[in-house]
């Protein structure tokens, strides 16, 4: 099985720690496309910083990213699973996962990133700030540079198990499933429901999807199909409905009515 998760906008900034090292990384095989993305995001935010702050669509109070995405070649970085933050995260809570809970996030869970296109808990990356909608000079669409390289590494990171994709649609755009592993794709969307109707809630959404993967983690649950995650998630304590299969993949409802 492997859980896919999408990035946080915000991240931790490491205070010590070795610089960046791409050939270290998980997926080797997208080290060239990394390279790339990180040569043209820390020129542009070093050569022309106005330009920056537009293409990557920053405030006048968050110049100070663009600095900081101008120096990750030497910032000192930290485990991915200790730089990315957010509601997901917070909720998730990789540091207090029990020792087996860690071992299984090490091979199951990997990161959707708009700089190194995933990247698993244990890889040791700077924060830094690219959104997966941007497009930078010379390059384009980030996510067209990852829609080129990025389906061998998930494809591999699956092996023969189940995809359970948590992904935001933004970040769904860097990689779609082909129909020869839709089979094997669970997508899960969350949805509040309150006073008879359904509708999908940021912070629901997010804090639901962190807890999910921490109890399938705890747990220890490897489903091999979308009906059997909808079976373990049932146990676990979910509402979940499972929608028609589509060469896509399957989509999982869960329905939270906490307020």
């Amino acid at each position: 099985m492997l859980i896919l998760l999408p990035p946080s906008e915000g991240k931790t900034a490491p205070r010590r720690g070795k610089p960046l090292d791409l050939a270290g990384l998980s997926s080797p095989t997208l080290t060239a496309t990394r390279s790339t993305l990180l040569d043209a995001l820390t020129t542009l935010c070093r050569d022309d910083p106005d330009r920056a702050v537009e293409v990557l669509g920053l405030g006048p109070a968050q110049r100070d990213l663009v600095q900081r995405n101008a120096a990750l070649a030497t910032a000192p970085t930290a485990r991915a699973d200790a730089v990315y933050t957010g509601v997901l995260f917070d909720a998730l809570d990789f540091a207090t996962l029990s020792p087996a809970a860690r071992r299984r996030a090490t091979s199951r869970v990997a990161v959707t990133s708009s700089l190194f296109g995933i990247v698993r808990p244990g890889d040791r990356i700077p924060a830094y700030r690219l959104s997966g909608d941007a497009a930078l000079p010379g390059v384009g669409s980030v996510a067209g540079a990852w829609r080129e390289v990025l389906g061998d590494a998930i494809t591999d990171g699956m092996r023969e198990g189940l995809l359970v994709d948590l992904r935001s649609s933004t970040y769904a755009a860097f990689w779609r499933p082909t129909k020869d592993v839709g089979r094997r794709v669970a997508t899960v969307r969350v949805l509040h429901e309150s006073g008879g109707k359904r509708t999908v809630v940021s912070h629901f959404n997010k804090a639901t999807k962190g807890r999910i993967v921490r109890a399938l983690l705890e747990d220890g649950a490897d489903p091999r199909t979308p009906a059997a995650l909808a079976d373990d998630l049932t146990r676990l304590g979910w509402t979940v409905e499972v929608g028609e299969p589509t060469p896509k993949g399957t989509q999982l409802d869960v329905v939270v009515t906490a307020v």
